[in-house]
């Protein structure tokens, strides 16, 4: 693994065993920018916004399990596709496919942009599940994920 891929499987472990936003934010600048949502919702700017956003979607997400499938690293980004999954508070299991692009300034994640079918993440809220030709995306083998201990 890289330093960055080091990174990132840090982030992954503190969220998806411990929900711990302090540890998170421990990996990412002071005037990164997040765009959680890319396309669908303005990002969020800095530590403080980064927090904002965390503290509200930990209050609607149980059993996080971040997995990633691919990975490709530049000079100064990760470029990976996985798939968030998680139930929320209501009990509904969600799973949505991702591709999203990290970029680092040294240690830290200074840039964050997800891209996602909302539509898809929306539907899972309310109980649907993924259709077979996307489940068939989200069943393969990871390269990384939350490590247990």
């Amino acid at each position: 693994m890289s330093r960055k891929t080091d990174i990132v499987q840090a982030v992954i472990d503190a969220w998806c065993t411990r929900q711990d936003i302090d540890t998170v934010l421990s990996h990412l600048s002071e005037d990164m920018v997040w765009h959680h949502s890319a396309v669908t919702a303005p990002p969020k700017a800095g530590k403080a916004g980064a927090r904002e956003f965390l503290t509200a979607y930990k209050a609607k997400v149980r059993n996080p399990n971040w997995r990633m499938f691919r990975i490709a690293e530049s000079e100064d980004a990760l470029f990976v596709e996985g798939v968030d999954e998680f139930d929320t508070a209501d009990g509904h299991h969600v799973v949505i496919p991702y591709m999203g692009i990290l970029e680092f300034e040294g240690d830290l994640i200074c840039g964050w942009r997800d891209y996602f079918d909302r539509g898809v993440a929306d539907r899972g809220a309310q109980g649907e599940a993924l259709p077979d030709y996307a489940q068939a995306l989200v069943d393969r083998p990871a390269v990384m994920q939350a490590r247990t201990s």
